[in-house]
């Protein structure tokens, strides 16, 4: 039979360093002008490569949409808030600042169709496929 014996000042130190984790930086700002990369999807067909980005809390006139020389950057800003004056932040993981993704577009993308979307904190891009990348059927006659 094993026996384990827990030291009572061991386990002080665990609850110590669980509480100093958790109200770490009390009462500042955790992230604030802190650069963020939102997260991305990306999905593909026949059609079109689609990318959705995840910017909830941003607003249409914050994020930029460009493509220059094969290259697609999605760029933008989240702002902080203002703040109530007798509120503290006990914690703040809303990550605010800059942001910036870029991705080369592959020959089989027509640059010049990229259409965007952006509703509900989420930006849709749609790139479509070049006719010369599409799949075609070929029909065979049995004669």
């Amino acid at each position: 039979m094993t026996h384990v014996v827990c030291s009572p000042n061991r386990v002080g130190v665990n609850l110590d360093r669980v509480f100093n984790d958790l109200f770490a930086g009390i009462p500042a700002w955790t992230n604030v002008g802190t650069d963020f990369s939102p997260r991305v999807n990306i999905t593909e067909n026949d059609e079109r490569i689609k990318l959705e980005f995840d910017l909830p809390g941003m607003v249409k006139d914050d994020v930029k949409v460009s493509v220059k020389d094969r290259l697609l950057t999605v760029s933008g800003e989240r702002k902080v808030e203002k703040k109530d004056e007798k509120e503290n932040f006990v914690r703040s993981e809303i990550f605010t600042g800059q942001f910036s993704r870029s991705f080369t577009l592959p020959e089989t993308v027509d640059a010049d169709k990229i259409s965007a979307d952006y509703k509900n904190g989420l930006l849709s891009l749609a790139l479509p496929k070049t006719e010369k990348a599409k799949p075609k059927q070929i029909d065979v006659k049995i004669g």
